[in-house]
């Protein structure tokens, strides 16, 4: 999937290949969702992965996942969930809102 090693990392090149809405980058999920969590630096930070209609977030980019952060279920409306589906943190039918409620619940580090 990862076609520029040079230039970017794997996050990085990740996220460029889902907004640019490369197949092998875009299991499902939402476009808006993806879009808005792209455009917080904080979440552009970690590795994003699409699976079964969520928008998950890991610190680190190969399995085993981190599975230690807030997540958006792309559904309508989008619901911000903790880890496990621990919690339901929130739902928006505002795609960046659901995005800026997952950086209000990441941890500090």
């Amino acid at each position: 999937m990862i076609d520029d090693m040079s230039t970017e990392n794997v996050a990085e090149a990740t996220w460029r290949q889902m907004l640019e809405r490369h197949s092998a980058a875009r299991r499902g999920g939402s476009p808006e969702a993806i879009e808005a969590a792209a455009a917080e630096p904080r979440l552009r930070q970690l590795f994003p992965f699409l699976s079964h209609g969520c928008l998950t977030f890991h610190r680190n980019t190969e399995y085993p996942w981190s599975n230690d952060l807030p997540f958006i279920a792309c559904t309508t409306p989008y619901k911000v969930y903790a880890t496990g589906y621990a919690e339901l943190l929130g739902e928006t039918e505002i795609p960046q809102e659901a995005a800026a409620l997952v950086v209000a619940h990441l941890p500090n580090d």
